[in-house]
């Protein structure tokens, strides 16, 4: 299967865990399997400030640094353990059980993206409570 990734000017890409960076505008064709993840999506330590970014950072961890995947997928355990007791939302806890599904399965990447709904719905709840208050 070939995923095709168009990266734009200086714009960054893991693959296999070796950082690359685009010089101009640039076009890769991937064709077999590999770990890829492109800088959009890479989240800096500093930046895993709440309960579901810390939840995102494991998992790009776990996802782009196989050689250390016990010690990543023990952090997913341990953030997704503490967010559930956290969330009251069902929806949110769906999207939990979700994600922890993929992890289970070693499907990382797509499991990202349910990181993403949840790093999204704690901003709007986050929201709320700051208007509220």
């Amino acid at each position: 299967m070939t995923l095709r990734i168009s990266l734009r000017n200086g714009e960054p890409v893991i693959v296999n865990g070796a950082v690359l960076r685009s010089v101009g505008r640039t076009d890769m064709v991937v064709e077999n399997g590999a770990t890829i993840l492109r800088g959009r999506d890479v989240m800096k330590p500093e930046e895993a400030d709440s309960p579901a970014r810390q939840l995102y950072f494991a998992c790009m961890m776990a996802y782009i640094d196989q050689d250390e995947l016990q010690k990543h997928q023990d952090a997913l355990l341990t953030r997704l353990e503490g967010l559930m007791a956290a969330l009251e939302s069902p929806e949110a806890k769906a999207v939990c059980i979700r994600f922890a599904q993929k992890v289970a399965t070693g499907q990382f990447y797509p499991a990202l993206a349910d990181c993403r709904w949840l790093i999204g719905y704690e901003a709007e709840v986050l929201g709320r409570t700051v208007i509220a208050a």
